[in-house]
Protein backbone atom coordinates (compact mmCIF):
# COMPACT_ATOMS: atom_id res chain seq x y z
CA UNK A 1 0.00 0.00 0.00
CA UNK A 2 1.30 3.45 -0.95
CA UNK A 3 2.27 5.89 1.83
CA UNK A 4 -0.50 8.43 2.44
CA UNK A 5 0.04 12.17 2.89
CA UNK A 6 -2.88 12.75 5.27
CA UNK A 7 -3.97 10.52 8.10
CA UNK A 8 -7.73 10.42 8.51
CA UNK A 9 -8.89 10.20 12.12
CA UNK A 10 -12.21 8.91 13.36
CA UNK A 11 -13.58 12.47 13.34
CA UNK A 12 -12.43 12.97 9.73
CA UNK A 13 -14.17 9.77 8.68
CA UNK A 14 -17.36 10.86 10.47
CA UNK A 15 -17.27 14.18 8.61
CA UNK A 16 -16.70 12.32 5.35
CA UNK A 17 -19.69 10.06 5.93
CA UNK A 18 -21.96 12.98 6.88
CA UNK A 19 -20.94 14.91 3.77
CA UNK A 20 -21.55 11.90 1.54
CA UNK A 21 -25.03 11.40 3.00
CA UNK A 22 -25.97 15.05 2.40
CA UNK A 23 -24.49 15.07 -1.11
CA UNK A 24 -26.30 11.93 -2.18
CA UNK A 25 -29.46 13.39 -0.68
CA UNK A 26 -29.10 16.49 -2.87
CA UNK A 27 -28.42 14.31 -5.93
CA UNK A 28 -31.45 12.10 -5.18
CA UNK A 29 -33.69 15.14 -4.73
CA UNK A 30 -32.48 16.71 -8.00
CA UNK A 31 -32.78 13.41 -9.90
CA UNK A 32 -36.04 11.93 -8.60
CA UNK A 33 -37.95 14.35 -6.33
CA UNK A 34 -37.73 17.80 -7.93
CA UNK A 35 -40.47 18.18 -10.51
CA UNK A 36 -39.31 17.83 -14.12
CA UNK A 37 -40.78 19.13 -17.32
CA UNK A 38 -42.68 16.50 -19.34
CA UNK A 39 -40.27 14.71 -21.67
CA UNK A 40 -37.21 16.37 -20.10
CA UNK A 41 -33.90 14.85 -21.24
CA UNK A 42 -30.82 14.19 -19.15
CA UNK A 43 -28.75 16.74 -21.07
CA UNK A 44 -29.89 20.35 -20.39
CA UNK A 45 -31.78 20.23 -17.05
CA UNK A 46 -34.98 21.19 -18.88
CA UNK A 47 -33.44 24.63 -19.64
CA UNK A 48 -34.23 25.77 -16.09
CA UNK A 49 -30.80 26.83 -14.79
CA UNK A 50 -30.29 30.29 -13.28
CA UNK A 51 -27.13 32.40 -13.24
CA UNK A 52 -25.95 31.24 -9.82
CA UNK A 53 -25.95 27.52 -10.61
CA UNK A 54 -24.57 28.17 -14.13
CA UNK A 55 -21.62 30.17 -12.78
CA UNK A 56 -20.77 27.69 -10.04
CA UNK A 57 -21.12 24.73 -12.41
CA UNK A 58 -18.80 26.32 -15.00
CA UNK A 59 -16.26 27.29 -12.35
CA UNK A 60 -16.52 23.96 -10.56
CA UNK A 61 -16.10 21.99 -13.78
CA UNK A 62 -12.95 24.00 -14.50
CA UNK A 63 -11.30 24.19 -11.07
CA UNK A 64 -12.07 20.80 -9.62
CA UNK A 65 -9.41 18.92 -7.68
CA UNK A 66 -7.49 18.12 -10.87
CA UNK A 67 -6.61 21.78 -11.42
CA UNK A 68 -6.44 22.42 -7.68
CA UNK A 69 -3.63 19.89 -7.22
CA UNK A 70 -1.92 21.04 -10.42
CA UNK A 71 -2.12 24.73 -9.46
CA UNK A 72 -0.78 24.12 -5.96
CA UNK A 73 2.05 22.09 -7.48
CA UNK A 74 2.91 24.93 -9.86
CA UNK A 75 2.71 27.49 -7.05
CA UNK A 76 5.15 25.43 -5.00
CA UNK A 77 7.58 25.16 -7.93
CA UNK A 78 7.55 28.74 -9.19
CA UNK A 79 4.86 31.02 -7.80
CA UNK A 80 1.96 32.79 -9.48
CA UNK A 81 2.83 32.30 -13.16
CA UNK A 82 0.32 29.46 -13.61
CA UNK A 83 -2.33 31.97 -12.56
CA UNK A 84 -2.34 33.30 -16.12
CA UNK A 85 -4.44 30.27 -17.02
CA UNK A 86 -7.05 31.60 -14.56
CA UNK A 87 -6.87 35.41 -14.68
CA UNK A 88 -6.16 35.61 -18.43
CA UNK A 89 -9.37 33.64 -19.02
CA UNK A 90 -11.76 36.55 -18.49
CA UNK A 91 -11.67 37.96 -22.08
CA UNK A 92 -12.67 34.56 -23.44
CA UNK A 93 -15.47 34.02 -20.93
CA UNK A 94 -16.62 37.51 -21.95
CA UNK A 95 -16.53 36.37 -25.58
CA UNK A 96 -18.77 33.45 -24.62
CA UNK A 97 -21.24 35.71 -22.81
CA UNK A 98 -21.48 38.54 -25.32
CA UNK A 99 -20.87 36.85 -28.70
CA UNK A 100 -21.41 33.09 -28.60
CA UNK A 101 -24.18 32.70 -25.98
CA UNK A 102 -26.71 34.87 -27.87
CA UNK A 103 -26.21 32.70 -30.94
CA UNK A 104 -26.27 29.41 -29.05
CA UNK A 105 -29.40 30.26 -27.06
CA UNK A 106 -31.02 32.04 -29.97
CA UNK A 107 -31.29 28.71 -31.77
CA UNK A 108 -32.20 26.66 -28.69
CA UNK A 109 -29.49 24.11 -29.47
CA UNK A 110 -28.63 21.15 -27.26
CA UNK A 111 -25.01 20.76 -28.37
CA UNK A 112 -22.30 22.87 -30.01
CA UNK A 113 -21.99 20.51 -33.01
CA UNK A 114 -25.66 21.27 -33.66
CA UNK A 115 -24.80 24.98 -33.88
CA UNK A 116 -22.06 24.32 -36.43
CA UNK A 117 -24.43 22.08 -38.34
CA UNK A 118 -26.85 24.99 -38.75
CA UNK A 119 -24.00 27.14 -40.06
CA UNK A 120 -22.23 24.69 -42.38
CA UNK A 121 -24.37 21.56 -42.75
CA UNK A 122 -24.57 17.96 -41.58
CA UNK A 123 -21.02 16.92 -42.44
CA UNK A 124 -19.58 19.70 -40.30
CA UNK A 125 -21.90 18.74 -37.46
CA UNK A 126 -20.60 15.15 -37.60
CA UNK A 127 -16.97 16.31 -37.69
CA UNK A 128 -17.49 18.58 -34.69
CA UNK A 129 -19.35 15.84 -32.85
CA UNK A 130 -16.52 13.35 -33.37
CA UNK A 131 -13.96 15.97 -32.40
CA UNK A 132 -15.94 16.87 -29.27
CA UNK A 133 -16.19 13.24 -28.24
CA UNK A 134 -12.42 12.80 -28.56
CA UNK A 135 -11.67 15.98 -26.61
CA UNK A 136 -14.15 15.13 -23.86
CA UNK A 137 -12.68 11.67 -23.46
CA UNK A 138 -9.05 12.89 -23.53
CA UNK A 139 -9.12 16.29 -21.82
CA UNK A 140 -11.99 15.90 -19.39
CA UNK A 141 -12.25 12.22 -18.58
CA UNK A 142 -8.68 10.99 -19.07
CA UNK A 143 -6.83 13.93 -17.50
CA UNK A 144 -9.34 14.44 -14.71
CA UNK A 145 -9.34 10.77 -13.78
CA UNK A 146 -5.54 10.77 -13.88
CA UNK A 147 -5.36 13.65 -11.39
CA UNK A 148 -8.14 12.10 -9.33
CA UNK A 149 -6.18 8.88 -9.12
CA UNK A 150 -3.14 10.83 -7.93
CA UNK A 151 -5.25 12.56 -5.29
CA UNK A 152 -6.88 9.40 -3.98
CA UNK A 153 -3.53 7.59 -3.89
CA UNK A 154 -2.28 10.41 -1.67
CA UNK A 155 -5.26 10.08 0.65
CA UNK A 156 -6.17 6.40 0.69
CA UNK A 157 -2.91 4.73 -0.32
CA UNK A 158 -4.63 2.32 -2.71
CA UNK A 159 -3.39 1.61 -6.27
CA UNK A 160 -4.06 4.12 -9.04
CA UNK A 161 -6.26 1.74 -11.03
CA UNK A 162 -8.56 1.15 -8.06
CA UNK A 163 -8.86 4.91 -7.43
CA UNK A 164 -9.81 5.52 -11.05
CA UNK A 165 -12.44 2.75 -11.06
CA UNK A 166 -14.07 4.09 -7.89
CA UNK A 167 -14.20 7.66 -9.19
CA UNK A 168 -15.63 6.81 -12.59
CA UNK A 169 -18.21 4.42 -11.12
CA UNK A 170 -19.67 7.01 -8.75
CA UNK A 171 -19.57 9.71 -11.46
CA UNK A 172 -21.33 7.49 -13.98
CA UNK A 173 -24.04 6.69 -11.43
CA UNK A 174 -24.68 10.44 -10.90
CA UNK A 175 -24.89 11.10 -14.63
CA UNK A 176 -27.09 8.14 -15.49
CA UNK A 177 -29.54 8.98 -12.70
CA UNK A 178 -30.01 12.74 -12.96
CA UNK A 179 -28.05 14.14 -15.90
CA UNK A 180 -27.12 17.84 -15.95
CA UNK A 181 -29.72 18.68 -13.32
CA UNK A 182 -28.04 16.46 -10.70
CA UNK A 183 -24.58 17.71 -11.69
CA UNK A 184 -25.60 21.38 -11.43
CA UNK A 185 -27.34 21.12 -8.06
CA UNK A 186 -24.60 19.08 -6.41
CA UNK A 187 -21.94 21.41 -7.87
CA UNK A 188 -23.54 24.39 -6.16
CA UNK A 189 -23.40 22.61 -2.82
CA UNK A 190 -19.83 21.36 -3.31
CA UNK A 191 -18.31 24.57 -4.64
CA UNK A 192 -19.63 26.75 -1.83
CA UNK A 193 -17.99 24.43 0.70
CA UNK A 194 -14.80 24.18 -1.39
CA UNK A 195 -14.48 27.98 -1.42
CA UNK A 196 -15.00 28.09 2.34
CA UNK A 197 -12.48 25.38 3.26
CA UNK A 198 -9.84 26.54 0.76
CA UNK A 199 -10.17 30.10 2.02
CA UNK A 200 -9.82 28.88 5.60
CA UNK A 201 -6.74 26.83 4.64
CA UNK A 202 -5.06 29.87 3.07
CA UNK A 203 -5.91 32.07 6.04
CA UNK A 204 -4.66 29.58 8.66
CA UNK A 205 -1.43 28.93 6.72
CA UNK A 206 -0.72 32.67 6.45
CA UNK A 207 -1.38 33.04 10.17
CA UNK A 208 0.98 30.16 10.95
CA UNK A 209 3.72 31.85 8.92
CA UNK A 210 3.32 35.12 10.83
CA UNK A 211 0.92 37.12 8.67
CA UNK A 212 0.86 38.60 5.18
CA UNK A 213 3.99 40.70 5.71
CA UNK A 214 6.00 37.69 6.80
CA UNK A 215 4.78 35.65 3.82
CA UNK A 216 5.81 38.38 1.36
CA UNK A 217 9.19 38.81 3.05
CA UNK A 218 10.00 35.08 3.01
CA UNK A 219 8.87 34.39 -0.57
CA UNK A 220 11.34 34.80 -3.48
CA UNK A 221 10.34 38.02 -5.35
CA UNK A 222 10.06 36.15 -8.66
CA UNK A 223 7.23 34.07 -7.19
CA UNK A 224 4.96 37.14 -7.29
CA UNK A 225 5.32 37.78 -11.02
CA UNK A 226 2.55 36.62 -13.33
CA UNK A 227 4.59 37.21 -16.48
CA UNK A 228 7.96 35.46 -16.60
CA UNK A 229 11.06 36.13 -18.78
CA UNK A 230 11.33 34.71 -22.29
CA UNK A 231 13.90 32.21 -21.09
CA UNK A 232 11.61 30.70 -18.46
CA UNK A 233 11.12 26.99 -19.16
CA UNK A 234 7.51 26.71 -18.02
CA UNK A 235 5.78 30.11 -18.50
CA UNK A 236 7.65 32.49 -20.84
CA UNK A 237 5.48 35.59 -21.19
CA UNK A 238 5.34 35.55 -25.00
CA UNK A 239 4.14 31.94 -25.08
CA UNK A 240 1.42 32.75 -22.55
CA UNK A 241 0.28 35.94 -24.31
CA UNK A 242 0.12 34.32 -27.76
CA UNK A 243 -0.71 30.71 -26.95
CA UNK A 244 -3.28 30.91 -24.18
CA UNK A 245 -5.93 32.72 -26.31
CA UNK A 246 -6.02 29.71 -28.65
CA UNK A 247 -6.75 27.46 -25.70
CA UNK A 248 -9.04 30.04 -24.08
CA UNK A 249 -11.38 30.34 -27.06
CA UNK A 250 -11.66 26.57 -27.40
CA UNK A 251 -12.06 25.91 -23.68
CA UNK A 252 -14.52 28.66 -22.72
CA UNK A 253 -16.47 29.19 -25.95
CA UNK A 254 -16.55 25.90 -27.88
CA UNK A 255 -16.05 23.03 -25.40
CA UNK A 256 -19.29 21.17 -24.70
CA UNK A 257 -18.41 20.36 -21.09
CA UNK A 258 -17.80 24.02 -20.21
CA UNK A 259 -20.65 25.57 -22.21
CA UNK A 260 -23.33 22.99 -21.45
CA UNK A 261 -24.62 24.74 -18.32
CA UNK A 262 -25.07 27.96 -20.35
CA UNK A 263 -27.07 25.97 -22.91
CA UNK A 264 -29.29 24.87 -20.00
CA UNK A 265 -30.08 28.48 -18.99
CA UNK A 266 -33.73 29.42 -18.67
CA UNK A 267 -33.10 32.50 -20.88
CA UNK A 268 -30.27 34.49 -22.45
CA UNK A 269 -29.93 36.93 -19.56
CA UNK A 270 -29.43 34.09 -17.07
CA UNK A 271 -26.87 32.45 -19.36
CA UNK A 272 -24.91 35.69 -19.78
CA UNK A 273 -25.02 36.49 -16.07
CA UNK A 274 -23.95 32.93 -15.28
CA UNK A 275 -20.89 33.27 -17.52
CA UNK A 276 -20.14 36.64 -15.90
CA UNK A 277 -20.38 35.05 -12.45
CA UNK A 278 -17.97 32.30 -13.53
CA UNK A 279 -15.47 34.95 -14.68
CA UNK A 280 -15.66 36.70 -11.30
CA UNK A 281 -15.18 33.36 -9.54
CA UNK A 282 -11.95 32.90 -11.53
CA UNK A 283 -10.49 35.70 -9.40
CA UNK A 284 -10.48 33.21 -6.53
CA UNK A 285 -8.25 30.69 -8.29
CA UNK A 286 -4.92 32.22 -7.31
CA UNK A 287 -5.67 32.89 -3.61
CA UNK A 288 -7.47 29.57 -3.12
CA UNK A 289 -5.44 27.18 -5.29
CA UNK A 290 -2.03 28.61 -6.27
CA UNK A 291 -1.23 30.55 -3.09
CA UNK A 292 -1.49 27.36 -0.96
CA UNK A 293 1.37 25.94 -3.06
CA UNK A 294 3.51 29.00 -2.24
CA UNK A 295 2.58 28.72 1.45
CA UNK A 296 3.53 25.05 1.40
CA UNK A 297 6.89 26.02 -0.13
CA UNK A 298 7.48 28.30 2.88
CA UNK A 299 6.24 25.88 5.53
CA UNK A 300 7.60 22.66 4.01
CA UNK A 301 10.53 23.68 1.76
CA UNK A 302 12.00 20.16 1.77
CA UNK A 303 8.88 18.55 0.33
CA UNK A 304 10.18 16.05 -2.22
CA UNK A 305 7.24 16.02 -4.65
CA UNK A 306 5.43 19.23 -5.60
CA UNK A 307 2.27 17.31 -6.54
CA UNK A 308 1.87 16.62 -2.81
CA UNK A 309 1.86 20.35 -1.97
CA UNK A 310 -1.85 20.94 -1.40
CA UNK A 311 -2.56 17.92 0.77
CA UNK A 312 0.74 18.33 2.63
CA UNK A 313 -0.34 21.86 3.57
CA UNK A 314 -3.74 20.54 4.64
CA UNK A 315 -2.06 17.97 6.87
CA UNK A 316 0.30 20.57 8.36
CA UNK A 317 -2.30 23.26 9.07
CA UNK A 318 -5.76 21.75 9.61
CA UNK A 319 -6.90 19.96 12.76
CA UNK A 320 -8.81 16.69 12.75
CA UNK A 321 -12.26 17.08 11.24
CA UNK A 322 -11.31 19.84 8.84
CA UNK A 323 -8.92 17.45 7.09
CA UNK A 324 -11.84 15.12 6.47
CA UNK A 325 -13.91 18.01 5.12
CA UNK A 326 -11.21 19.00 2.60
CA UNK A 327 -10.67 15.45 1.43
CA UNK A 328 -14.38 14.81 1.03
CA UNK A 329 -15.14 18.06 -0.80
CA UNK A 330 -12.25 17.50 -3.19
CA UNK A 331 -13.24 13.92 -3.83
CA UNK A 332 -16.83 14.77 -4.70
CA UNK A 333 -15.95 17.93 -6.63
CA UNK A 334 -13.85 15.57 -8.71
CA UNK A 335 -16.89 13.33 -9.13
CA UNK A 336 -18.87 16.39 -10.26
CA UNK A 337 -16.30 17.29 -12.92
CA UNK A 338 -16.22 13.74 -14.29
CA UNK A 339 -20.02 13.50 -14.18
CA UNK A 340 -20.33 16.75 -16.14
CA UNK A 341 -17.94 15.41 -18.78
CA UNK A 342 -19.85 12.13 -19.04
CA UNK A 343 -23.11 14.05 -19.44
CA UNK A 344 -21.56 16.15 -22.23
CA UNK A 345 -20.27 13.02 -23.94
CA UNK A 346 -23.69 11.36 -23.86
CA UNK A 347 -25.38 14.56 -25.10
CA UNK A 348 -23.09 14.95 -28.11
CA UNK A 349 -23.24 11.29 -29.14
CA UNK A 350 -26.99 10.98 -28.63
CA UNK A 351 -28.09 14.23 -30.25
CA UNK A 352 -25.47 14.66 -32.99
CA UNK A 353 -24.67 11.09 -34.03
CA UNK A 354 -27.41 8.69 -32.92
CA UNK A 355 -30.36 11.03 -33.57
CA UNK A 356 -28.98 12.19 -36.94
CA UNK A 357 -28.44 8.60 -38.09
CA UNK A 358 -31.84 7.40 -36.92
CA UNK A 359 -34.47 7.42 -39.66
CA UNK A 360 -37.47 7.57 -37.29
CA UNK A 361 -38.13 10.15 -34.54
CA UNK A 362 -36.93 9.15 -31.08
CA UNK A 363 -38.87 9.64 -27.86
CA UNK A 364 -37.24 11.34 -24.83
CA UNK A 365 -37.16 7.96 -23.09
CA UNK A 366 -35.27 6.41 -26.01
CA UNK A 367 -32.77 9.29 -26.06
CA UNK A 368 -32.22 9.00 -22.33
CA UNK A 369 -31.63 5.26 -22.65
CA UNK A 370 -29.00 5.81 -25.36
CA UNK A 371 -27.43 8.57 -23.28
CA UNK A 372 -27.06 6.22 -20.32
CA UNK A 373 -25.46 3.55 -22.52
CA UNK A 374 -22.97 6.10 -23.88
CA UNK A 375 -22.19 7.24 -20.35
CA UNK A 376 -21.34 3.68 -19.36
CA UNK A 377 -19.14 3.13 -22.44
CA UNK A 378 -17.33 6.45 -21.94
CA UNK A 379 -16.67 5.59 -18.30
CA UNK A 380 -15.00 2.29 -19.24
CA UNK A 381 -12.88 3.90 -21.99
CA UNK A 382 -11.73 6.73 -19.73
CA UNK A 383 -10.29 4.28 -17.20
CA UNK A 384 -7.78 2.95 -19.71
CA UNK A 385 -6.93 6.45 -20.95
CA UNK A 386 -6.27 7.76 -17.43
CA UNK A 387 -3.85 4.92 -16.76
CA UNK A 388 -2.10 5.61 -20.10
CA UNK A 389 -1.56 9.29 -19.18
CA UNK A 390 0.57 8.21 -16.23
CA UNK A 391 3.26 7.30 -18.79
CA UNK A 392 3.75 10.90 -20.02
CA UNK A 393 7.19 11.98 -18.83
CA UNK A 394 9.25 15.16 -18.79
CA UNK A 395 6.57 17.73 -17.94
CA UNK A 396 5.41 19.21 -14.65
CA UNK A 397 2.06 18.08 -13.27
CA UNK A 398 0.44 21.38 -14.33
CA UNK A 399 1.95 21.37 -17.81
CA UNK A 400 0.80 17.82 -18.52
CA UNK A 401 -2.73 19.26 -18.56
CA UNK A 402 -1.98 22.42 -20.49
CA UNK A 403 0.21 20.80 -23.15
CA UNK A 404 -2.46 18.22 -24.06
CA UNK A 405 -5.07 20.98 -24.35
CA UNK A 406 -2.67 23.11 -26.41
CA UNK A 407 -2.68 20.58 -29.24
CA UNK A 408 -6.42 19.89 -29.04
CA UNK A 409 -7.50 23.53 -29.25
CA UNK A 410 -6.31 25.07 -32.58
CA UNK A 411 -8.76 23.44 -35.07
CA UNK A 412 -11.86 24.10 -32.93
CA UNK A 413 -10.86 27.67 -32.06
CA UNK A 414 -10.22 28.52 -35.71
CA UNK A 415 -13.44 26.90 -36.95
CA UNK A 416 -15.76 28.53 -34.38
CA UNK A 417 -14.19 32.00 -34.58
CA UNK A 418 -14.48 32.12 -38.35
CA UNK A 419 -18.01 30.73 -38.25
CA UNK A 420 -19.11 33.73 -36.19
CA UNK A 421 -16.86 36.58 -37.29
CA UNK A 422 -16.45 36.03 -41.05
CA UNK A 423 -19.53 35.52 -43.18
CA UNK A 424 -17.31 34.63 -46.16
CA UNK A 425 -16.15 31.39 -44.48
CA UNK A 426 -17.02 28.34 -46.60
CA UNK A 427 -18.09 24.88 -45.53
CA UNK A 428 -15.16 23.30 -47.37
CA UNK A 429 -12.59 25.39 -45.51
CA UNK A 430 -14.04 24.52 -42.10
CA UNK A 431 -14.35 20.83 -42.91
CA UNK A 432 -10.73 20.64 -44.06
CA UNK A 433 -9.53 22.36 -40.90
CA UNK A 434 -11.58 19.95 -38.78
CA UNK A 435 -10.15 16.90 -40.57
CA UNK A 436 -6.70 17.55 -42.04
CA UNK A 437 -6.08 20.36 -39.54
CA UNK A 438 -6.92 18.10 -36.64
CA UNK A 439 -4.58 15.41 -37.95
CA UNK A 440 -1.84 18.05 -38.28
CA UNK A 441 -2.40 19.43 -34.77
CA UNK A 442 -2.63 16.11 -32.95
CA UNK A 443 0.17 14.60 -35.05
CA UNK A 444 2.43 17.52 -34.17
CA UNK A 445 1.60 16.99 -30.51
CA UNK A 446 2.47 13.31 -30.69
CA UNK A 447 5.81 14.04 -32.38
CA UNK A 448 6.48 16.80 -29.85
CA UNK A 449 5.88 14.48 -26.89
CA UNK A 450 8.25 11.90 -28.30
CA UNK A 451 10.96 14.50 -28.95
CA UNK A 452 11.00 14.02 -32.73
CA UNK A 453 10.19 17.64 -33.65
CA UNK A 454 10.38 21.12 -32.07
CA UNK A 455 12.26 19.96 -29.00
CA UNK A 456 12.81 22.90 -26.66
CA UNK A 457 10.04 25.04 -28.17
CA UNK A 458 7.26 25.89 -25.71
CA UNK A 459 4.04 24.02 -26.45
CA UNK A 460 1.99 27.23 -26.29
CA UNK A 461 4.06 28.77 -29.10
CA UNK A 462 3.51 25.63 -31.16
CA UNK A 463 -0.22 25.85 -30.46
CA UNK A 464 -0.25 29.47 -31.62
CA UNK A 465 1.66 28.58 -34.78
CA UNK A 466 -0.80 25.81 -35.60
CA UNK A 467 -3.72 28.17 -35.03
CA UNK A 468 -2.29 30.82 -37.35
CA UNK A 469 -1.66 28.21 -40.05
CA UNK A 470 -5.22 26.90 -39.80
CA UNK A 471 -6.69 30.42 -39.89
CA UNK A 472 -4.64 31.16 -43.02
CA UNK A 473 -5.93 27.95 -44.58
CA UNK A 474 -9.55 28.94 -43.88
CA UNK A 475 -9.03 32.35 -45.48
CA UNK A 476 -7.22 30.98 -48.55
CA UNK A 477 -9.70 28.15 -49.20
CA UNK A 478 -12.72 30.41 -48.64
CA UNK A 479 -11.47 33.15 -50.97
CA UNK A 480 -10.80 30.59 -53.68
CA UNK A 481 -14.50 29.63 -53.77
CA UNK A 482 -17.72 31.55 -54.46
CA UNK A 483 -19.14 33.43 -51.48
CA UNK A 484 -21.67 31.32 -49.54
CA UNK A 485 -25.24 32.42 -49.02
CA UNK A 486 -25.87 34.43 -45.85
CA UNK A 487 -25.97 32.04 -42.93
CA UNK A 488 -29.17 32.03 -40.90
CA UNK A 489 -27.12 31.31 -37.80
CA UNK A 490 -25.65 34.82 -38.00
CA UNK A 491 -29.00 36.42 -37.21
CA UNK A 492 -29.95 34.27 -34.23
CA UNK A 493 -29.42 36.45 -31.20
CA UNK A 494 -26.59 38.38 -32.85
CA UNK A 495 -28.44 41.66 -32.84
CA UNK A 496 -29.90 41.52 -29.33
CA UNK A 497 -29.13 44.69 -27.32
CA UNK A 498 -26.79 44.23 -24.36
CA UNK A 499 -28.25 45.10 -20.99
CA UNK A 500 -26.44 47.28 -18.46
CA UNK A 501 -26.73 44.38 -16.03
CA UNK A 502 -24.46 42.43 -18.39
CA UNK A 503 -22.00 45.15 -19.42
CA UNK A 504 -21.31 46.77 -16.04
CA UNK A 505 -19.90 43.61 -14.35
CA UNK A 506 -17.62 43.00 -17.35
CA UNK A 507 -16.30 46.58 -17.36
CA UNK A 508 -15.59 46.42 -13.63
CA UNK A 509 -13.90 43.02 -13.95
CA UNK A 510 -11.70 44.26 -16.80
CA UNK A 511 -10.53 47.19 -14.65
CA UNK A 512 -9.73 44.85 -11.75
CA UNK A 513 -7.79 42.46 -13.99
CA UNK A 514 -5.65 45.26 -15.45
CA UNK A 515 -4.86 46.45 -11.92
CA UNK A 516 -3.92 42.94 -10.77
CA UNK A 517 -1.55 42.43 -13.72
CA UNK A 518 0.15 45.74 -12.91
CA UNK A 519 0.49 44.84 -9.23
CA UNK A 520 1.83 41.32 -9.83
CA UNK A 521 4.44 42.18 -12.43
CA UNK A 522 6.61 44.60 -10.52
CA UNK A 523 8.88 42.19 -8.64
Amino acid sequence: MKHTIVNLTGLDIAVLVAFVVVLFGVAYWASFVKKRKPGESLFLAGKTLGWFSIGLTMWGTNVGPSMLLANASSGFEGGLAAGNFSWYAFPFICLLALVFAPRYLGFGISTLPEFMGKRFGGATQRYIACYSIVTIVVSWLGLTLFSGGVFMEQVLGIPMWACVVILVSVSAAFTMAGGLRAVAYTNVYQMIILIAVSGLLTGMAISKLGGVGAVVAQTPPSYWNLLRPLGDADFPWLAVVLGYPVMGVWFWCTDQSMVQSVLGARNLKQGQLGASFAAWLKLLDIPLFILPGILCFLLLPKLANSTDAYLSLVSAVFPSGLVGMVVTVMMFALVGTIASALNSLSAVFTMDIYLKRRRLPATPAQLNRIGRMVTLGGAVLSIFLALAITRIQGLSFFNIFQSVLGFIAPPMSAAFLFSVFWQRTTTRSVNLVLTAGTALSLGTGLLYYTGVVLAGVHFLLISFGLFVALCAAIVAISLAAPAPAKAAVESAGAGKPLRRAILIPWALLAAIMVALYVIFNGH
